[in-house]
């Protein structure tokens, strides 16, 4: 049984694989991110599901966070889709504290990208964290 960071990984592994070639095949894009004979975690469908249905309104959302005169076009493929499953996970789900989705968002982005791409990362969600917390008082 995979743990949560093992099942973001492979979330973010089939949403690479998808982003990069839309047309792939999603059970072999399941498998490849997989251990072997590992069946497809409940919480890794819900991540690529959610992502993939917000992505427009998680992208518009990451727009408002970036440098003045970036696009998302500007940002890495790794970059982006760490930033829409951290911000999925921001948003979309209840029983995880923001702050530890930002972490997980940084672990992946120093695991698939590098040292840089992990600040700016954690720059960009915890916009995400700040307004919440200002929201919530």
């Amino acid at each position: 049984m995979l743990k949560r960071h093992e099942i973001r990984e492979a979330a973010f592994k089939v949403l690479f694989a998808l982003d990069t070639s839309p047309d792939a095949d999603r059970d072999m894009a399941y498998a490849a991110a997989l251990p072997e004979n590992e069946a497809v975690p409940a919480y890794m469908l819900k991540l690529i599901d959610g992502v993939t249905a917000n992505q427009d309104a998680l992208d518009a959302q990451l727009s408002t966070h970036l440098k003045k005169g970036w696009t998302l076009k500007r940002l890495s493929k790794t970059d982006l889709i760490i930033l829409r499953l951290g911000l999925f996970e921001i948003t979309d789900e209840d029983d995880l504290p923001a702050k530890a989705a930002i972490n997980e968002a940084v672990e992946l982005a120093k695991t698939y990208a590098d040292e840089q791409s992990a600040k700016f990362i954690n720059g960009v969600l915890a916009h995400f964290v700040d307004a919440e917390d200002t929201a919530a008082k």
